[in-house]
């Protein structure tokens, strides 16, 4: 082929390409989205996802359907999210584990697996004991542990490593003790985790303050602290690690609307723009803030950093926790 045909060939087919994209774009979205999450109904994960997909759904003119996803310690709801089709009409809402699942050996995903279209909250972890608990503040917790054999307490809020866990972990490493000193019941997420403790079988929860909120509120839950550092607006009663223990240690789960990597540019401006005046409508901010979800958002750019910047830390303290694999 000359040059002259060649070039005007390519014209042509850029042309035709990018026809093909506006028409994307303008019929974008023409059916239902599904909203994975990895983690079970009830817990904050859940409650943040149902709300900001019915907030989306108003912008996009589409149902988005929230489908639970779990098992494998959020490994499945990740993995589903990453293998569907980039065709924007399957997205979800990872967590924080997506930055620690690899360095336990359980996937290969990493942030870098997914387009990010934005992060849309985070929360410090909490420490929670059943009401009937005799423990009545994180010191009392803390110096009986110390004082019963490594086992004697039990701890849980989500699978084996994930970010209650490492919250845990890091609690007792920097509490002088071995990072196992409590052991952890793996759960697929905070609400099984909250029930097991308030049914007798767990010593403690350690998922943030948000997702026990209803069982605090309805007496079965005590909060002792919040590993934040400053004390939360929705609990303000409840004292920061700081305080009660006079530990500079802190620890918090963050959220973020990802999907396949490889969406169309088009359809991905509108899935990011939706994403964007969701977290800004009032309807989010409410519920957020009734809930005591932590309110933080991050573009996609912003996002990504943030997600690479969070997942090389989480490979330092799960690898001193002894956590990680390789």
């Amino acid at each position: 082929m000359k040059r002259r045909e060649f070039l005007a060939a390519g014209a042509a087919a850029g042309a035709v390409a990018a026809s093909g994209s506006s028409a994307w774009a303008k019929d974008y979205p023409s059916r239902p989205i599904q909203l994975i999450v990895p983690w079970a109904a009830g817990g904050g994960t859940d409650a943040v996802a149902r709300i900001l997909g019915s907030v989306m759904q108003k912008d996009l003119g589409v149902p988005v359907n929230v489908v639970n996803r779990t098992g494998g310690s959020g490994v499945v709801g990740h993995d589903a999210i990453a293998r569907a089709k980039p065709d924007g009409y399957t997205i979800g809402l990872a967590t924080v584990e997506i930055g620690m699942l690899h360095w336990q050996g359980l996937t290969k995903l990493t942030y870098a697996d997914y387009d990010i279209l934005g992060v849309v909250n985070q929360d410090p972890a909490g420490i929670t004991v059943s009401a009937d608990s005799k423990y009545k503040t994180a010191e009392e917790l803390i110096a009986a542990i110390k004082k019963q054999p490594k086992g004697s307490f039990t701890a849980s809020g989500t699978g084996q490593g994930g970010i209650w866990n490492v919250a845990l972990d890091g609690l007792m490493m920097d509490q002088g003790m071995p990072a196992d000193q409590v052991t952890w019941i793996p759960s697929q997420g905070a609400a099984p985790g909250l029930t097991d403790m308030v049914a007798g079988g767990v010593s403690m929860v350690t998922a943030s303050l948000p997702e026990a909120q209803a069982m605090i509120e309805a007496g079965r839950v005590r909060a002792l602290a919040t590993m934040a550092s400053k004390r939360l607006d929705k609990f303000p009663d409840v004292p920061t690690i700081k305080e009660a223990l006079g530990s500079d240690w802190t620890m918090a789960a963050w959220r973020g609307v990802f999907a396949p990597k490889g969406l169309p540019d088009p359809v991905k401006a509108v899935l990011v723009k939706a994403v964007d005046e969701a977290y800004h409508s009032d309807d989010y901010k409410k519920f957020m803030t009734s809930r005591g979800l932590g309110m933080i958002y991050m573009p996609p750019k912003d996002a990504e950093a943030f997600a690479a910047k969070a997942d090389a830390s989480f490979g330092k303290v799960m690898k001193a926790a002894g956590l990680a694999k390789g």
